[in-house]
C-alpha cells in the first residue's frame, strides 16, 4: 500500500509539472491574445457607447446607444453598405470562380508548370500601391492601355474605369492580386485528392466531366467553403484600394474620398474616424460591421451540410 502510495505521489507530481511547463509555454501566446486581442476589442466595445474625439479624455461622455440610433439614420451608411455589396456579389465569385480554374489548370502534368504557378502567384506579393500604379497605366481615362485598344475600334474613348466605373476597375485589381494567393489554397486541394479515385473513376469508363463533377467537385467543397468563408470576411473589409484610387488629392494628410463607385463601408467609417474625428461613432459602425458578418458566416455554415462533402457524415 505504501509503495502505491508513493508511486500515485511521483504521478502527480509529474501531471503537475507537465501542467506548468504547458502553461509556461503558452503563456505568451495567451498574453499576446489578451493584450492584443481582447483588451483592444474591450476598449472599442467601450467606445462605441461615448463621444470620444480621438484627443479629449477630459470630454468623454457616455451617450449610450445614440451613436448606433445615428448609423441607421445616416444615409451614407446604407449607401456604403450598398456599394459594398455590389463588390462582393462582382469580386468574390470571380475571384474564386477564377483561382479554381487557374488551380485546375496548373494541376496538369504538363512541361514547366512550376514556372507558370510562380509566374500567376507573383502578383500577390506586390504591393496593393504597386498594383494600383500598374493598372493605372491601364485603366487611365486619357492615355490607358485600354481605352487605347478600344479606341482603335470606336474612335475618341475615354472610358472612366477609375472614376465613372471605378467598380470593375477595382474589382479587376483585386482579383488579379489575389488570383495567386486563392490559386495555392485550391492547388493543395486538388493536390489532397487521391489518385486512386480518380484512376478508378477511369476505369469505370467516366470521361474528365463526370470526373470532374462526381469525383473532384464533392472532394474539394471543404476547401471552397473555406476559401468562401475568408473571402466573404476579406470583402467587407476592403479598405486600401477605394484609398488607393483616389482621384482626388489629399488633405490634411488623410486622403480624399475616392469616388463614389465605391464608397465603401469601411471607407465610411475610416473618414468618420480619422477625418471628423468620431471615434465613438467609428467604433460602433466597425461593432456593426462585425455583427453582420457574424450572421452572414452563420447563414454559410447552416448551408453547410447541402453541399459541403465530409467523409464523417459518410
Amino acid at each position: 500500500m505504501r509503495n502505491t502510495y508513493y508511486a500515485a505521489r511521483v504521478i502527480m507530481k509529474r501531471k503537475q509539472k507537465r501542467t506548468l511547463h504547458f502553461y509556461l509555454f503558452i503563456s505568451p501566446w495567451v498574453l499576446g491574445v489578451l493584450v492584443g486581442g481582447l483588451i483592444p476589442l474591450l476598449i472599442g466595445f467601450t467606445t462605441s457607447f461615448t463621444n470620444y474625439d480621438g484627443l479629449n479624455l477630459a470630454t468623454v461622455k457616455f451617450v449610450g446607444l445614440k451613436n448606433y440610433a445615428r448609423a441607421f439614420a445616416d444615409s451614407d451608411v446604407s449607401f456604403s453598405m450598398g456599394r459594398t455589396l455590389v463588390w462582393g456579389l462582382l469580386n468574390l465569385p470571380l475571384w474564386l470562380g477564377l483561382s479554381f480554374l487557374l488551380a485546375l489548370i496548373l494541376n496538369q502534368d504538363v512541361k514547366g508548370r512550376g514556372l507558370f504557378r510562380t509566374a500567376f502567384y507573383l502578383p500577390s506579393l506586390i504591393p496593393a500601391t504597386a498594383a494600383v500604379a500598374a493598372w493605372s497605366i491601364i485603366l487611365e481615362r486619357n492615355y490607358g492601355i485600354l481605352n487605347s485598344v478600344i479606341s482603335i475600334f470606336r474612335p475618341g474613348t475615354a472610358i472612366g474605369w477609375l472614376s465613372d466605373f471605378a467598380m470593375p476597375g477595382m474589382t479587376a485589381i483585386a482579383v488579379w492580386t489575389g488570383l495567386g494567393a486563392g490559386m495555392i489554397i485550391f492547388l493543395a486541394g486538388l493536390q489532397g485528392i487521391p489518385h486512386e479515385l480518380i484512376e478508378a473513376g477511369r476505369i469505370d469508363g467516366a470521361g474528365t466531366w463526370y470526373t470532374f463533377r462526381y469525383i473532384t467537385l464533392p472532394l474539394m467543397t471543404p476547401i471552397i467553403f473555406f476559401q468562401l468563408i475568408m473571402g466573404l470576411i476579406g470583402v467587407f473589409q476592403q479598405l486600401n484600394l477605394p484609398l488607393l484610387l483616389s482621384t482626388s488629392s489629399s488633405a490634411g494628410g488623410i486622403p480624399a474620398p475616392p469616388p463614389r463607385a465605391i464608397y465603401l463601408y469601411m471607407i465610411h467609417t475610416y473618414y468618420q474616424i480619422f477625418a471628423n474625428g468620431r471615434y465613438g461613432y467609428g467604433s460602433a459602425l466597425l461593432w456593426m460591421l462585425f455583427l453582420l458578418i457574424v450572421v452572414l458566416i452563420f447563414i454559410v455554415f447552416k448551408t453547410e451540410k447541402l453541399w459541403v462533402y465530409s467523409e464523417a457524415d459518410e
